[in-house]
């Protein structure tokens, strides 16, 4: 609510208040890449209190009203990931119902990326290391066939059973940055619109989509892989440029039953055999085996205080070829979680300066027990077989009691777990067990959890009612759109009227207000103290183009008191 906005000169009302919809004014990311922004540019003439205006009409505050989100789901496509990638399929709705509300209607994006980024061992995997992947699952069956030990065939639990659609048709689009229509590698509906063709909804792409097969990389790289998406979203060369929308709600959902295995391809020695210049004898659990397991990834980046049964606490460490601890970053065989965490804070600083309350938001589904409240339990695997497979034990197990299918067993995530903690909302646990029947229930608290993030558009200052009689607050206000044209580079200013009765949209507009008063108003700026909200109202199918802004021109109340009385 403190943020300045850019001064304008004065009509005959009192404040100017810029409605920031869209995206607006461009800032740097990290990675040096343009990213749009849907901010006010500062400027003179801003109060430092906005509850102290008096009606100077050099004074403004800024408004971001902002209802885009874009989400990032990794997903796991290792061998044994077949149910859990139908249930997460099965649990769609569960998002889409949220972000489709009409308290809620975001305009969102749905990108898909898996955690193979590559290993000496994976040679026969074809690694994401972080692309977007955008086809039905039904058009590439091979991926959900495991040729492992044991083999597995999950065509029809991850995919044939939650999808109905042989193939997803995607229609071209425009970005901020490419005003070329072209087909883009991720979902997304804007204003009711969605960039797919043949009547197929968003609900029913992501349950193909979101499926990505059974035969990646088993040496996991959740951390590296959302690290490399969001490298490749910010380079021009890429087809996933353009992505990320600075002012956007930004979500990151992992879905794993491994640990992260991020590591240095400085050291991938840690992954050969002493005959080809490795050192097994440092994190394998079978020296002499012909290759190593899982647990290499948990023996080079996990440290543990106690005995084992339990361990007294486990965390991320640095470790370097030879085992040591606490080395430098670059020694570390490791990438270390401060480097995640750290781009994504940048990330999250760089839209809070656009809209200050904004949080990156970050969620795992992974192997902590069902009604997860933070504390997880750590402890080698009764199973020698198991302990050598992945150097701990399960940090939960779920059996559905299918012969056909085997039961779940997933590790405890310590280096995505303190990832995610950094990025915890509220105190929030932001963690969630894949050890359940059904994801609807976690998948549907992540959506609310971004869902809370859109804010209404409160006008951030007390307006006049500027008629006694009538009941409630009357405002007098003026709107104008200015939308850039991204062929020409002009901007094109137009006069934004209020809606028709109901919020119908006149013949002929495009886009109308509603002013929300009294009982109307939404409990965030009720419970603010402010007496206007706004509500626009696009037709469906013409979104506001990137960088449009809105301004609105209220008369102000010269007594708080009465118009305001909430106000702190």
């Amino acid at each position: 609510m403190d943020r300045s906005a850019g001064w304008v000169s004065g009509h005959c009302f009192g404040l100017f208040t810029v409605l920031a919809l869209g995206c607006g004014s461009r800032v740097e990311p990290p990675g040096g890449a343009d990213s749009s922004s849907t901010g006010t540019e500062g400027g003179p003439g801003n109060p430092s209190d906005p509850t102290s205006d008096t009606g100077d009409p050099g004074g403004g505050i800024g408004l971001s009203v902002n209802r885009d989100v874009d989400i990032l789901f990794v997903i796991d496509n290792s061998g044994s990931m077949g149910r859990t990638q139908g249930r997460l399929a099965s649990s769609a709705p569960a998002l889409i119902e949220v972000l489709e509300d009409p308290a809620v209607a975001a305009n969102y994006r749905i990108g898909i990326t898996t955690t193979d980024n590559g290993n000496p061992w994976c040679g026969s995997t074809s690694p994401e290391a972080g692309n977007l992947q955008l086809s039905s699952c039904r058009s590439r069956t091979g991926e959900f066939v495991f040729n492992g030990n044991p083999p597995a065939d999950a065509t029809a639990i991850a995919c044939t059973d939650v999808c109905a659609t042989d193939s997803l048709e995607i229609v071209p689009t425009t970005t901020e940055f490419d005003s070329q229509p072209r087909p883009r590698p991720w979902l997304e509906s804007s204003e009711g619109k969605t960039n797919l063709a043949n009547d197929v909804t968003t609900t029913e792409a992501l349950q193909c989509a979101g499926p990505q097969g059974i035969a990646g990389c088993g040496f996991e790289s959740h951390l590296e892989s959302m690290y490399k998406a969001f490298l490749r979203m910010q380079n021009s060369d890429e087809e996933a440029y353009g992505f990320l929308r600075s002012s956007a709600v930004l979500s990151i959902i992992i879905v794993s039953d491994e640990v992260d295995c991020s590591y240095n391809n400085a050291h991938q020695s840690i992954f050969l055999p002493e005959s080809e210049g490795g050192n097994p004898s440092v994190f394998w659990s079978d020296p002499d085996a012909s290759a190593p397991s899982s647990a290499v990834c948990w023996n080079a980046g996990v440290l543990c205080e106690g005995s084992g049964t339990p361990y007294d606490s486990c965390t991320s460490s640095n470790k370097d070829t030879s085992g040591n601890i606490g080395v430098t970053d670059d020694e570390a065989v490791l990438h270390p979680v401060a480097r995640y965490a750290d781009f994504v804070q940048a990330l999250e600083s760089t839209k809070q300066q656009i809209t200050p309350s904004q949080e990156v938001l970050v969620h795992l589904i992974a192997g902590v027990p069902d009604g997860y409240d933070g504390e997880l339990t750590y402890a080698n695997s009764l199973d020698p077989i198991d302990q050598g497979d992945f150097g701990i034990g399960p940090g939960c197990s779920f059996d559905d009691g299918d012969p056909q299918t085997p039961p779940v067993s997933a590790r405890p995530p310590v280096r995505m777990r303190e990832f995610a903690e950094a990025f915890e909302v509220s105190g929030v646990p932001n963690i969630y067990s894949i050890c359940q029947e059904s994801y609807s229930d976690a998948v549907e608290a992540i959506a609310n959890t971004i869902a809370d993030q859109l804010r209404p558009a409160c006008m951030p200052s007390c307006v006049a009612d500027t008629d006694q009689i009538m009941p409630g607050v009357q405002p007098q206000c003026t709107m104008t759109q200015e939308a850039p044209d991204v062929a020409s580079g002009s901007v094109i200013e137009t006069t934004v009227e209020p809606c028709l009765a109901g919020g119908e949209l006149a013949g002929d507009q495009d886009v109308c207000y509603v002013a929300l008063v009294s009982d109307q108003l939404s409990d965030f700026c009720a419970d603010e103290g402010w007496n206007l909200e706004f509500r626009l109202v696009r037709r469906p199918g013409v979104p506001a183009p990137g960088g449009t802004f809105v301004s609105a021109n209220c008369e102000l109340s010269q007594n708080k008191a009465i118009d305001c009385p909430n106000l702190p």
